[in-house]
């Protein structure tokens, strides 16, 4: 019987290559940490970053592998059957040998030269081809290093043809029952090892950046990682002549400096006003999916579907006019944790730049404070995990996993069990926190829990009246209504606790929706898709903050400044954002930036006016965003509009090189 299960030659074939590329793979890592600096750390420290590494490189490894798998399904290209097959495939091998050398040689080269494991900004050197070759020919022992891959190449090339002649040699004979078991654990085998872990998402590079520094995430990539990681943001550059004109038209709106190298600084250190002592407080700041604001109560929508929100904004500072800077839920978080737009192309977001994941954040700033963020599904989404653990230290981040509730659908768990698992924490911690908590139920499938069934109860409008008043159907509106719900819950938890005196909350919506608000705001909110910006902001604190409306453009990238200036903090501001509970700040300087990827545009909301460009076709427009009057054209537009493109354009350059350049 045992003879009969003996393993076929083909998948024996495929798991001997297997272990001399990763033998191979896993050599060439230790080589880097020790060949380059070791940044301090011993062999010890690293273990992690050498164990998600065998991660990263089976991946690699096991995409080659699962091809000569399904290519011997038929006895065409099967290696132990057909000379057509054995050729194809030593041919094959060939190739990966020497790709492999290849781009460890190249990385290896780069690395040692900027401390980045190879990346597609590479590419970029292909504009100058012979100016690049003659550098490498005058900086690098160009003839060693390509006998050097050739040897490689041969000897690792030699190496699996080696192990097929001795495989070819031995019996494997079996019956078919038993071919097909082989080949079937083989292919999940395979495939597990391609996606690199149990779960919902796939082993992804901004795992690596989990490790807790940016060495540690080098070391665990692998340069087909990185390089294929950065392929599609290649492009995402930066003209420096742009932004060194564009420093001095924003300097009186966010205190750049005037100098620096190359006159690009945009660095300041910011002192508190107060100098009196005071207990630090906690902040919580809850980022609000898909909170629009015209389909929400406080600017009169008829559906009234956020009272409890719309009784809160009463009782704190309520800026009516904030606007995120792009629409997306990662780009929105982005924009709170960073200061800087997400000017990302429309297929991506910043947040899945590998060039862009090390970010100096005012987190940091809170100094005493533990940092935790709470949300109800999986970080992996997106790669905010990358981004929040690389730059968040000592961040407690709390995901699906790690809560009692259950899971309700693709978000993980509901906002309401949300807020109560982040309240059941919080009530715990003895020192100051500062807590980030990112809701998900208004949102497709918009899912209402069946344990709240009983106390939430689910209303009906019309087709006609839901359209009117900017809702496609009942769910929407009830999910929109739940999470209003989940915020009631919520506070009235927090209440009961300790630390609720001494709390300052922000709400901020991640975006907003596009679509028709009707008469509730002038005609160019829904015409130039303002709708899909438009979001509330609220800091709530009922013992520490007076309340009071404010009617002053602001955006997402406000929140961290004025946070820090109202818990009377200093810090360090890298990219964009004032406090905007500065009297200084109000004097004529108030105006938010968007940024849509869906329409390819750019554009400014300021005083009386939205100016917005179209990126490809240069196309401008300026409309009213206090009534439907049309904007005539005469010097006095012309010259505000003028200003607003200067606005608008050094924004946009200016977010473009910050995204690559805000380290930590």
């Amino acid at each position: 019987m045992i003879s009969k299960l003996k393993i076929p030659k083909l998948i024996r074939w495929i798991f001997t290559t297997g272990i001399i590329f990763l033998i191979v793979m896993s050599v060439l890592r230790v080589c880097l940490f020790f060949f380059f600096s070791k940044q301090g750390n011993s062999l010890f420290q690293i273990l992690p970053s050498l164990v998600l590494g065998i991660r990263y490189d089976l991946r690699d490894i096991c995409l080659l592998l699962i091809l000569l798998l399904l290519s011997a399904i038929s006895s065409f290209l099967d290696p132990f059957r057909t000379e057509r097959g054995r050729r194809t495939w030593f041919f094959l091998f060939g190739v990966a040998a020497f790709l492999l050398a290849f781009f460890y040689t190249v990385d290896f080269a780069h690395y040692g030269y900027l401390s980045q494991r190879l990346n597609a900004s590479i590419l970029n050197y292909l504009k100058d081809a012979g100016i690049s070759m003659k550098m490498i020919w005058q900086t690098y022992p160009v003839i060693w290093i390509i006998l050097l891959i050739i040897a490689a190449t041969w000897f690792l090339r030699w190496a699996v043809i080696r192990s097929y002649k001795k495989i070819k040699k031995t019996d494997s004979s079996s019956v078919k029952a038993a071919r097909i078991f082989w080949y079937l654990t083989t292919f999940l085998l395979l495939g597990l090892g391609i996606f690199g872990r149990i779960g919902q998402f796939p082993l992804r590079w901004s795992d690596a950046f989990v490790l807790g520094s940016d060495y540690k995430a080098n070391l665990a990539l692998n340069p087909f990682q990185s390089f294929f990681s950065s392929l599609g943001f290649r492009h995402s550059v930066y003209d420096s002549a742009k932004v060194r004109l564009a420093v001095p038209i924003l300097a009186p709106y966010f205190g750049f400096p005037q100098s620096g190298v190359g006159g690009i600084n945009f660095a300041r250190n910011i002192t508190p006003q107060k100098k009196e002592a005071s207990p630090m407080p906690n902040v919580i700041v809850i980022i609000c999916e898909s909170f629009s604001a015209y389909k929400s109560s406080m600017w009169g929508n008829p559906l009234h579907v956020t009272p409890f929100f719309n009784e809160m904004t009463k009782q704190g500072i309520f800026f009516d006019r904030c606007f995120t800077p792009s629409y997306g839920t990662a780009r929105g978080v982005w924009a709170v944790i960073t200061g800087i737009p997400d000017v990302e192309a429309a297929s991506t977001t910043s947040s899945r730049n590998p060039a862009a994941v090390d970010q100096h954040t005012i987190i940091s700033d809170f100094k005493g404070y533990d940092k935790f963020y709470f949300i109800g599904g999986s970080s992996s989404w997106a790669n905010i995990r990358g981004l929040l653990q690389n730059n968040i230290e000592g961040l407690h981040l709390y995901e699906q996993q790690d809560y009692d509730a259950p899971k309700i659908d693709v978000w993980g768990i509901s906002d309401k069990n949300l807020f109560l698992e982040a309240n059941k924490a919080l009530r715990q911690q003895t020192k100051p926190f500062f807590a980030i908590i990112q809701t998900a139920d208004n949102h497709r499938p918009y899912t209402i829990p069946v344990e709240d069934r009983k106390e939430f109860t689910s209303i009906g409008f019309s087709p006609d009246s839901l359209k009117r008043f900017g809702f496609e159907s009942n769910d929407e509106l009830n999910a929109f209504r739940f999470t209003d719900f989940c915020y009631m819950k919520f506070l009235e938890a927090a209440e009961k606790e300790k630390y609720f005196d001494n709390t300052i909350f922000l709400f901020v919506g991640d975006h907003g929706i596009p679509g028709d608000a009707g008469h509730m705001f002038p005609k160019a909110w829904t015409d130039q898709r303002l709708t899909a910006e438009h979001v509330p902001l609220l800091l709530y604190s009922p013992k520490l903050i007076r309340p009071r409306r404010i009617s002053d453009f602001c955006s997402q990238i406000d929140v961290l400044p004025t946070l820090a200036a109202v818990c009377n903090l200093p810090y360090r501001n890298t990219t964009f954002g004032p406090d905007l509970l500065d009297t200084g700040y109000k004097s004529g300087k108030a105006f938010s930036f968007i940024y849509d990827p869906d329409q390819g545009s750019i554009g400014v909301v300021k005083g009386s006016y939205f100016y917005r460009e179209q990126l490809l076709t240069g196309k401008e427009v300026i409309v009213s965003v206090i009534n439907d009057d049309p904007v005539a054209g005469n010097s006095g537009i012309d010259s505000v509009k003028k200003y607003m493109k200067k606005l608008t354009d050094g924004m946009y350059e200016c977010s473009r090189f910050l995204i690559l350049n805000n380290k930590k």
